[in-house]
């Protein structure tokens, strides 16, 4: 319809020489305002108002921190009270390692609070013996406490028959009672035929004991009819 417009005109030009400019300036404007003018140039992008539902619907989102939050649909008042709650909910994911925590959003104050409780942790796995223990964050004196921790650990897991065990740890006394305990636990593995035996171990009179006992095992007993 456009284009038939267009050609009227030009027609009308031609035909009538004296038709005036004003005149062919009227018939566009006329031709405007009944919906023939060019549509072809993009219209300005309107973003659609914003319904209060679902405005206080992105502000719970935004406060609780579940879900997608659209800060550009608060009010400068809102978006400061959102702030706010990132700011805590943050902070509280880096003490508690629970949750993504970013340190460059934490203040000062924060940040040293945060500093102290992983060297508190860290100290912590040390003194546990886990094995994410970092022995440079350490204090010469927490160095010391965390070895007396490795010593009594392994002491008890050598007297206790469990690995790992360092003898090379043990002192004296200890290295001989842990080697007693072994002796008799290997002992009666022999004589029971539970656990493995290690015949090297055995002393004299213990191999006499348990070919004797092996021999009662092993003789046929009466056969009762």
């Amino acid at each position: 319809m456009q284009r038939g417009v267009w050609v009227w005109l030009l027609f009308a030009v031609l035909v009538c020489p004296g038709w005036s400019q004003t005149s062919m300036a009227k018939v566009k404007n006329s031709a405007m305002r009944s919906g023939t003018s060019d549509h072809s140039a993009p219209a300005d992008k309107q973003t659609q108002p914003t319904t209060p539902m679902e405005h206080d619907g992105n502000l719970w989102r935004c406060l609780s921190g579940y879900g997608e939050c659209d800060h550009s649909a608060m009010t400068a008042q809102e978006s400061k009270e959102v702030q706010t709650m990132e700011q805590r909910r943050n902070a509280l994911a880096c003490e508690t390692t629970i949750g993504v925590c970013d340190k460059s959003l934490l203040t000062p104050e924060e940040a040293g609070k945060v500093l102290k409780l992983e060297e508190l942790q860290n100290r912590l796995k040390c003194e546990t013996g886990v094995a994410t223990c970092d022995d440079s964050m350490l204090s010469p004196s927490e160095a010391a406490n965390v070895h007396a921790f490795e010593i009594e650990r392994n002491r008890l897991a050598c007297l206790s028959g469990q690995e790992p065990c360092d003898k090379a740890l043990l002192t004296l006394p200890e290295a001989k009672e842990v080697a007693g305990i072994e002796r008799n636990k290997n002992f009666l593995a022999c004589k029971t035929g539970l656990g493995y035996c290690d015949n090297s171990l055995l002393t004299f009179s213990e191999a006499k004991q348990i070919a004797q006992a092996n021999s009662l095992r092993n003789a046929p007993g009466d056969k009762s009819e």
